[in-house]
């Protein structure tokens, strides 16, 4: 399968600390790969890495046969706001908008008329069990219902790549189950590829392909575990 996303030797240190030491990775076109790993490993950075939030100290990220490394810190904010959406683990939504203001703003934020963003925002409604909280504000929300919301917005404007951190983390069992299963079903819906960081097996089991992050490098689960 062609990878769209890759990390190849990356490094990356906050200070004297480092926090990826040669990190490896490729994710094809249309898999869902967890990212898993104890606190402190190094898997969030790796996918601020991918998403280029980030840029790395050493090593090289490819989206679609573009190096991120080459491109301007504009370059690589237009490509999070028009080929990649985000998922987090507190859904981060803004309180001053409604959910359908919330869902819409990706595309509001790439130029769509205002009209025409808040109409594709209300599809998605129906899609998450959303119908009914279009004019609600994320104060009112329960938290499974604000991440249904944030699964919304990430998805909204069609991204080549979802980027999900920790996206269960602050929800009940039964919560995360139904937001990785509408995660999931869209996601293929829409033949979205996508990176999922998560410390949970449970969650992890959704996707298509586990690694593990340790001491800031990739490895299988089976290799992470070798004597």
């Amino acid at each position: 399968m062609t990878a769209i996303l890759s990390a190849t030797g990356v490094e990356l240190s906050f200070g004297a600390t480092p926090a990826l030491r040669g990190a490896d990775l490729s994710v094809a076109e249309g898999e869902i790969v967890a990212v898993m790993g104890p606190s402190g490993s190094g898997k969030s950075t790796l996918l601020h890495c991918l998403a280029g939030i980030l840029a790395p100290d050493a090593g090289e990220i490819t989206f679609d046969g573009v190096r991120l490394n080459d491109l301007s810190e504009n370059a690589r904010s237009e490509l999070r706001r028009d080929r990649f959406g985000f998922v987090f683990q507190f859904g981060q939504l803004v309180p001053e908008l409604t959910t359908v203001e919330n869902v819409a703003l990706p595309l509001l934020l790439a130029g769509v008329r205002r009209d025409a963003a808040i109409r594709r925002a209300r599809e998605w409604f129906g899609r998450l069990g959303l119908d009914g909280l279009e004019t609600r504000r994320s104060g009112e929300l329960s938290g499974g219902q604000a991440q249904r919301v944030a699964l919304a917005r990430g998805l909204v404007a069609g991204p080549r790549v979802l980027f999900a951190d920790e996206p269960t983390g602050a929800l009940d069992s039964l919560t995360g189950e139904q937001v990785m299963d509408l995660l999931v079903a869209t996601a293929r819906d829409q033949g979205t590829t996508v990176v999922l960081v998560t410390h949970e097996a449970r969650v992890a089991a959704y996707a298509d392909r586990e690694v593990m992050v340790r001491d800031g490098r990739v490895t299988t689960p089976a290799e992470a575990v070798a004597p």
